[in-house]
């Protein structure tokens, strides 16, 4: 709870002295409270969709060799891990999502609270998602070294695609509706978006077919990377 609101608190200022400098109480067609409406619930988001412990966790299962317990188990590598990820992430949503609340029932600003369960659902999807790519990831482990280095830089491509920095909708054209459309959106922009009335429900019905869509793709990509890595791999030990 701590870490996202501290994000949310620096983002709210720092939004605040943009439009101070500006002189101005709105941008591209917005006003200064749907932008701190929405930096405020896009820290707490975007805390939720951050997968990478568990990521390194298993790429160093498949880097030591340890993996081997896990394949000994009557459960897929990915199962098993899928279900701790989205355990925690469950769990920490559950926490994390009083401090906003709390914060939005008190402080007029443009929050429909009755889309936050659409909205939450939306982002369960995507948190299955962003866990296949770890598990992608993961696989790559089996044919080359230092594996952890693509995390960073999957890391860092997330921070501007999903709209945690800033609103998707000030990239401008023809590269707005193209980012908007990846299914990385769904992390952040398109479910604070909704949540904050910047758009109505088209918007999530099409971020919803981007992220099934994606991940079919990346499902079939990542068990062809396991199954072939599998093969390549042997374990030896106690």
């Amino acid at each position: 709870m701590i870490q996202p609101t501290i994000t949310a608190a620096i983002e709210v200022t720092l939004w605040s002295g943009i439009f101070a400098s500006m002189g101005t109480t709105t941008l591209a067609g917005y006003s200064k409270e749907s932008y701190l409406a929405y930096a405020l619930w896009a820290a707490f988001f975007a805390r939720i969709s951050a997968n990478w412990m568990y990521e390194f966790r298993m790429v160093d299962e498949i880097d030591t060799g340890s993996v081997n317990s896990v394949l000994a188990r009557p459960i897929s590598f990915y199962e098993y891990y899928l279900s701790q990820f989205m355990g925690y992430k469950l769990l920490t949503t559950a926490i994390s999502m009083i401090v906003p609340l709390a914060i939005t029932l008190v402080m007029t600003g443009p929050t429909i609270h009755s889309r936050l369960p659409l909205a939450l659902a939306v982002q369960i999807l995507y948190l299955v998602f962003v866990y296949t790519i770890s598990f992608t990831i993961a696989s790559f482990g089996f044919y080359l070294n230092r594996v952890h280095s693509f995390t960073v830089a999957k890391n860092i491509a997330l921070w501007m695609l999903t709209g945690e920095l800033f609103p998707l909708d000030l990239v401008p054209e023809p590269y707005r509706t193209w980012v908007i459309s990846l299914p990385f959106a769904n992390a952040v922009y398109i479910p604070v978006g909704y949540l904050t009335g910047r758009f109505g429900i088209e918007i999530v019905l099409n971020g919803v077919i981007s992220i099934l869509v994606s991940l079919a793709v990346l499902t079939v990509f990542s068990r062809f990377l396991w199954i072939n890595g599998r093969r390549r791999y042997s374990g030896t030990g106690a």
